[in-house]
């Protein structure tokens, strides 16, 4: 088979060692019963919250101990283009087989389901949790469809002030949600420069709680930058974490817009 970047995937066997390098495709591998299988994980696995207690911590997302990789003789490492690095990968398929996952849209995310499902023999489940989702995004939206479209600017990090911009899975789910993206024109996760003496005129503000864990007190100074907009803090792995916490974002999203985007 073959990974999202249409990489070949050469096995003998199901693989029953895994290492995985990307918090959300830890989650969804515990999702689809594949918890005993996993051998490692980074430090930024944390959902579900027990096993960085119980696998190897082999490292974080941009950096790991290959030395570590390498003595859990895994028989698949899984990687993703956007938060992991190509020197890791060039090092690691070194170890064993690499898959890298490169997820912008639903689809996308879809797309990554299915193959898991087929890699790990899980088809089964696999095909159950995309079903779920599907039903899930359908439902919500005819819930949205009604919804006034509200120009968005979500913010990601401070000092430098980071937004999500196009071509991202939560510019994805911005869309999703009935939002316009104010930084729609840029690409990726670009630095912005805010200046009070000349306010910004997004109508509502997004401040997502990773990476940078934006909190309450933080409200008032980015409402200095954008004094008509609603600033409102959000649970950044909904907007950004895909895989099995889709079956979760729009329920959550639901939630949002019924408390605080009406």
């Amino acid at each position: 088979m073959k990974d999202q970047l249409e990489r070949p995937i050469h096995l003998d066997s199901t693989p029953k060692r895994i290492v995985s390098l990307v918090p959300s495709e830890t989650e969804l591998l515990v999702d689809l019963g594949l918890e005993e299988a996993i051998v490692g994980i980074t430090k930024f696995c944390v959902h579900p919250v027990h096993l960085i207690k119980e696998k190897t911590i082999v490292g974080g997302t941009k950096q790991v101990h290959f030395d570590k990789i390498k003595a859990l003789q895994p028989d698949i490492i899984l990687c993703n283009k956007e938060e992991n690095t190509q020197e890791m990968v060039q090092e690691l398929a070194k170890i064993a087989p690499v898959h890298i996952s490169d997820v912008n849209t639903i689809e996308d995310a879809l797309e990554l389901i299915a193959q898991y499902g087929l890699l790990f023999s899980k088809e089964d489940r696999a095909t159950s949790m995309i079903k779920e989702i599907t039903e899930k995004r359908r439902d919500f939206s005819g819930f949205i469809k009604e919804k006034t479209k509200r120009t968005t600017a979500y913010f990601i990090w401070k000092k430098p002030w980071m937004v999500a911009a196009k071509n991202t899975f939560i510019n994805e789910l911005l869309r999703e949600n009935g939002l316009v993206n104010y930084f729609g024109d840029k690409e990726r996760y670009p630095e912005v420069v805010l200046n009070e003496a000349h306010p910004e005129d997004a109508d509502l503000v997004l401040l997502s709680s990773e990476p940078f864990p934006f909190k309450e007190e933080h409200i008032p100074k980015v409402q200095a930058y954008f004094p008509n907009a609603t600033v409102v803090i959000v649970d950044g792995e909904m907007f950004s974490w895909y895989g099995s916490r889709l079956l979760k974002s729009f329920d959550y999203f639901k939630t949002l817009h019924q408390h605080h985007l009406n």
